[in-house]
């Protein structure tokens, strides 16, 4: 892929990285990896959401939704509502804090206060 057309380029203009805790943990990456075995189809549709994130156009709804507090979450729905909850990073990244499955609309305020305090720890992390 050395070669990208400068219009593809263009829209691709962010990165996706997973979070990671001090002991090398990757809390997304492993949802995912639970997601992928249980749900294929919903892995599938999830992964390509976190392709598209890369592009500015998909900051919004209907596949991604700000929370509040600097979080958003990508969401799939299918058998379960599937979430991945992110936040914005320096240099143009996201980074994925956290993967929750539920059957009701809302988001339950726990996996809020988990996807928090792990953008708390990247940032603060980050700033060393």
């Amino acid at each position: 892929m050395r070669h990208i057309k400068s219009d593809v380029a263009k829209n691709m203009d962010f990165t996706v990285e997973f979070y990671e805790t001090e002991a090398g943990i990757r809390p997304v990456q492993e949802f995912l990896d639970g997601l992928k075995a249980s749900d294929p189809d919903d892995f599938a549709a999830i992964l390509a959401g976190l392709v598209k994130l890369r592009n500015r156009q998909y900051h919004r709804e209907p596949l991604s939704k700000a929370l509040g507090d600097g979080l958003f979450e990508l969401r799939h729905v299918g058998k379960l509502n599937t979430r991945v909850l992110w936040f914005f990073a320096k240099d143009r990244r996201i980074v994925a804090v956290h993967g929750a499955r539920n059957k009701g609309q809302r988001l339950p305020a726990r996996d809020i206060l988990i996807a928090l305090q792990r953008m708390r720890d990247w940032q603060r992390r980050a700033q060393r």
